[in-house]
């Protein structure tokens, strides 16, 4: 396959737990957007910061779309094969574990990390969801951890774009395919708000 590299930014924890965020940007976003929510989550994490190889009339993505909630699920297939091989080059040279990923992503960026969950459901150490869809159909049978990572889903209760019960429905998934998922929902649409950083920093510092 035709993987292209991916800009990244890299931020080794001095006394570190060996665990690394891996910070995944909404659409229009680059790979310095959640650095200071990286940051805010807690203390000891590597941070690792990495930019979308798809462009949309000028904006970054992960994949592409074929209208505003439709995903091209050839392209997230291709793409998350992208990122993931991406990483594990990357692991190679920066010294990072890559069974210690714990994915940060908000809106596409929590789609791509979703797809990751489902096409790579051993690599990722646990993952934080803000505003996430399920990116991939089909697979409800196609997808198992025994590791019981965590996951936090966190979804605005006036969020237009993102379907609540396509959530829970999505989150059902995940946990019959044994992930330990925990759900929240927050007073906001789908921008990030400080409560999903509060909540979010509390479940990292349970979970890790």
């Amino acid at each position: 396959m035709d993987f292209q590299p991916m800009k990244y930014i890299w931020e080794p924890a001095v006394n570190g737990n060996g665990y690394t965020l891996l910070l995944l940007h909404g659409t229009g976003g680059d790979e310095s957007d959640l650095l200071p929510i990286g940051a805010r989550l807690g203390a000891g994490f590597n941070i690792l910061s990495i930019r979308g190889n798809v462009s949309e009339h000028g904006m970054p993505r992960f994949f592409r779309r074929l209208s505003m909630g439709i995903f091209d699920e050839k392209d997230v297939h291709f793409r998350t094969h992208e990122m993931v091989h991406f990483l594990q080059e990357l692991s190679l040279g920066l010294g990072f574990d890559p069974a210690k990923m714990i994915a940060v992503g908000y809106s596409n960026g929590a789609n791509i990390a979703g797809a990751t969950l489902m096409l790579y459901p051993e690599l990722l150490a646990g993952a934080i969801l803000f505003r996430p869809m399920q990116p991939l159909y089909g697979l409800e049978t196609a997808f198992e951890t025994e590791k019981a990572q965590p996951v936090l889903m966190s979804s605005g209760k006036e969020d237009s774009t993102v379907d609540p019960a396509a959530t829970e429905g999505y989150a059902t998934l995940l946990e019959a395919n044994g992930f330990k998922v925990s759900a929240m929902q927050v007073e906001a649409g789908h921008n990030l708000s400080q409560q999903d950083i509060t909540l979010a920093g509390k479940w990292l510092k349970d979970s890790f």
